[in-house]
């Protein structure tokens, strides 16, 4: 009490209330991959989280200025005649796909806003020197010192070979634990093959020496923070009136040209007479265009011209060329889901809450799934013996894309087998650590536990009004304990240690709904 000297009145001022639990954000990714260009002004944004809320901000900061591509990169496919498999057209290795790019249209195009970029290299850089599980070893570090992601996204991580993917994704799931504040959100390796259980199955497939290559090789440690999602998406990010002859490898091209040269002999302008058909030559000419440059030189806005003339006359005569544009088309839109689905948990999350389970939604700018699932086959994925399930994404009559599964790769454990659950617990555990913050050093008696209690429990009454604790009553919904007998010794005391424990219990989703019908006799 200050000491009175000056006769008066005085006014003491004292507090009624307990301090305040503020929720922490649940929908802020990190965004882990390749870009075009990493700076912001002079400053290398290389291994820098950056934080951006559009696109138009990801442009600025990782598309080179004067970029013709505008940030995105330039994959060129192998010319292939085979039937439509998948992927229809080879990657080729001079000018590898990227997915990053992509992954950030397809993530604020499902709702997403605030995230982070952390950029592990550029497309030159990856080409010249490879993808190294190397290049995402520093940046887990450097996440260590980010407090506010709560997803780590990693799109480009399926372009490393399956131990190196399986590596990072190990690397990704133990820095998750670490922190105990994100989760990963993983792709499944090749997850364009189906389930078939071949050498290529990306389920349960295995090279037969290292063993399991694909999510069964995660192992079970630290599975309880990380979701993964199969099969890949066909989107529709890149319009097929966007792509043209310059997207096919220059190992292929020459093939190209020479098949269609030959359908122009024998299907278009077959012989007349057994005389040359007059309009051959004119085409031939246009076949000629193609060549001069090769098409990876195209840094002339004049060729540019020329190009969008040879791919609209050729778009319009040629049945091969079309249907090689259409195949290029889906391979350049055949995509990981993961991006698309750190935007799907932020719309859930902004629009109803972090404990409704991120599923029965679609993916917005996704066509179909790259692999059609029966419900058998999704048994398999859900509830697997290893317990490492898989979420599918299914097309269904009347309904079209659905995410259809809400687990985490712990699918054997109790606690921790949705995702609902997992994120949820996060919240409530961050949100109520940060808020705890201000009552280190309080005294450790009486009047301080009657305050920390009254906070949590505010906290927690709150959060079940909202829906994210189930209960007909709070008692129901949760507990919070705290005091010397109750969850602290003298010994504690002591020691300077205030124990807590609160207990909760977090909405769990209707997974499974069993309809019982039975005949009864009519009464009238």
């Amino acid at each position: 009490m200050r000491q009175l000297s000056t006769p008066g009145v005085y006014v003491n001022e004292i507090d009624s209330f307990s301090s305040n639990v503020v929720a922490v954000q649940t929908a802020v990714p990190v965004f882990i991959g390749y870009t075009e260009y990493a700076k912001n002004g002079n400053q290398s944004l290389t291994n820098v989280p950056q934080a951006i809320s559009s696109m138009a901000e990801f442009l600025t900061f990782y598309a080179a200025p004067d970029s013709a591509s505008s940030g995105a990169p330039r994959a060129t496919f192998a010319y292939s005649t085979k039937a439509m498999t998948f992927p229809p057209c080879a990657f080729d290795s001079a000018n590898p796909r990227f997915n990053l790019f992509y992954g950030m249209q397809l993530f604020f195009a499902n709702g997403g806003s605030n995230c982070y970029v952390l950029s592990i290299g550029s497309y030159a850089d990856a080409i010249t020197n490879g993808t190294s599980p190397a290049d995402y070893a520093k940046c887990f570090s450097t996440l260590e010192q980010s407090a506010e992601p709560t997803m780590v996204v990693m799109p480009d991580a399926v372009l490393l070979d399956a131990a190196e993917w399986k590596s990072v994704s190990q690397q990704a799931l133990i820095h998750c634990q670490k922190m105990q504040s994100r989760v990963a959100i993983l792709d499944v390796w090749q997850g364009y093959y189906p389930p078939d259980r071949t050498a290529t199955d990306p389920i349960q497939g295995s090279d037969g020496e290292s063993g399991f290559y694909t999510i069964g090789g995660l192992g079970e440690d630290f599975n309880q923070y990380g979701a993964a999602y199969y099969p890949w998406i066909n989107a529709n990010i890149v319009a097929q009136s966007a792509i043209d002859f310059t997207w096919i490898s220059a190992a292929t091209f020459g093939q190209f040209v020479a098949d269609m040269g030959n359908e122009a002999t024998t299907v278009l302008f077959p012989p007349v007479n057994s005389q040359t058909n007059p309009r051959l030559a004119a085409y031939q000419s246009v076949l000629a265009d193609m060549l001069q440059p090769a098409p990876d030189e195209l840094s002339d806005p004049a060729r540019l011209l020329a190009v969008d003339k040879v791919h609209e006359t050729l778009n319009k005569l040629s049945p091969l060329y079309m249907q090689t544009m259409a195949k290029l088309c889906t391979s350049v839109n055949l995509l990981p889901p993961s991006s698309a689905m750190a935007g799907v948990y932020t719309r859930i999350d902004n629009t109803i809450g972090v404990f409704q389970s991120p599923a029965n939604t679609t993916i917005v700018s996704a066509v179909s799934p790259a692999v059609s699932l029966s419900d058998s086959q999704q048994g398999e994925l859900n509830i697997p013996p290893n317990g490492l399930a898989v979420n599918a994404i299914r097309s269904f009559p009347n309904h079209g894309l659905l995410v259809w599964g809400a687990r985490t790769l712990a699918g054997n454990s109790d606690d921790w087998r949705y995702i609902s659950v997992r994120r949820t617990t996060i919240m409530l555990e961050q949100s109520i650590k940060h808020a705890m913050q201000g009552y280190v050093f309080q005294s450790n008696d009486s009047i301080t536990w009657a305050a920390v209690q009254s906070m949590i429990a505010n906290f927690l009454q709150q959060q079940w009004i909202m829906g994210a604790l189930q209960g007909a009553k709070p008692a129901d919904a949760f507990s919070v304990a705290i005091g010397l007998g109750s969850t602290m010794t003298g010994q504690d005391i002591l020691d300077g240690i205030m124990n807590v424990v609160v207990k909760v219990a977090v909405v769990r989703p209707a997974e499974f709904i069993v309809l019982t019908f039975r005949q009864q006799m009519a009464t009238s």
